[in-house]
């Protein structure tokens, strides 16, 4: 229940911004019933927001409230870089990424994104920049 709280301050102090949610679809061996609990919560407390979908690509862009089913892969191999390039492009002031944090990016890359990773695991990683918060 924590991160709910967290989530919703997060998101009334963001109102007036630009967000996104970003999704690590590279692996199915994730929690899908929090994954939808939280693009559901995004949706309802910030409708404007863009859902993204990715792996080491792109998969797909739509706004949140008409955001597609879903589709994991089960080949491993993510990337944020694309994401994070993507959201730089966009003007997103904030990215909300939910990941296990064991992606790629490439460290020249200069992320001026205000960025939150979103853990869906028991355990915390380090994170390279932004804020981690665990969702589990």
């Amino acid at each position: 229940m924590r991160w709910q709280r967290s989530l919703l301050t997060m998101l009334k102090d963001r109102k007036d911004k630009k967000v996104a949610l970003a999704i690590d679809t590279s692996s199915n061996q994730v929690r899908s019933i929090l994954i939808n609990n939280i693009v559901t919560f995004f949706g309802e407390m910030n409708p404007e927001s863009l859902l993204v979908q990715a792996d080491y690509k792109i998969r797909e862009v739509s706004p949140i409230k008409q955001a597609p089913q879903i589709k994991y892969f089960t080949h491993g191999k993510s990337s944020y870089t694309e994401v994070f390039e993507w959201a730089e492009k966009e003007n997103i002031d904030s990215l909300f990424y939910i990941t296990d944090v064991t992606g790629y990016f490439y460290e020249e890359l200069k992320v001026k994104t205000e960025v939150f990773w979103l853990v869906p695991d028991e355990f915390l990683p380090k994170v390279p920049f932004g804020k981690a918060i665990m969702v589990a």
